[in-house]
């Protein structure tokens, strides 16, 4: 559950003001087809975590607990810094509708994904718990908690959500994950 909620609250945060999130509201602007561009989030996310997920746990079985204590602290240390740098997106990012909106939004959000925050974020979780399926089926989730907003109420409440404080407290908790891991928290997962 911890691996779950963890990697629920921290992609939700994460994905505040992201480069993926800009996307949602450019495919909702575009479209004007929620239901679709909702789903194809949820696929393109789903897809995207599940291949993040598996990298994160094949690393895992790769090193010795001891490399992969400090590989991991310094990893989501390092994502607290990253987090702080704002995202842009540019506007030709949403590709025409030629195959439905379905198609576009997975396609589209499928590559915006590729190395992005969330991404990265979501193969060091798997790497630090050992459930797999709980931590894609949280930053899915925590994706959609923040996506599904943008694309139903659109730039406006954007522009109401403190960005910086919600980078803050995403970079805080990230910081927190990487200095418990160099101190040893999970020792009894074997990391």
């Amino acid at each position: 559950m911890e691996a779950f909620l963890l990697s629920t609250g921290i992609v939700a945060l994460a994905e505040i003001g992201d480069k993926t999130q800009l996307l949602a509201f450019l495919l909702a602007a575009q479209f004007r087809r929620p239901i679709p561009i909702v789903l194809g989030i949820f696929t393109a996310t789903v897809a995207n975590h599940a291949f993040a997920g598996a990298l994160g746990s094949w690393i895992m079985g790769l090193m010795g607990p001891e490399v992969l204590r400090w590989v991991l602290g310094i990893s989501f240390i390092a994502m607290a810094a990253w987090i702080m740098v704002p995202d842009e997106i540019d506007e030709d990012a949403v590709p025409p509708a030629k195959y439905g909106v379905f198609a576009a939004t997975v396609a589209a959000f499928f590559l915006a994904e590729m190395g992005d925050k969330t991404q990265i974020a979501t193969v060091a979780l798997a790497a630090r718990f050992d459930s797999l399926a709980a931590v894609v089926a949280g930053t899915t989730l925590g994706m959609m908690l923040a996506n599904v907003p943008a694309v139903y109420l659109g730039k406006n409440v954007a522009g109401r959500v403190p960005l910086k404080l919600v980078h803050g407290i995403a970079a805080a908790i990230f910081a927190a994950l990487g200095a418990a891991t160099l101190l040893g928290a999970g020792a009894s997962l074997g990391i």
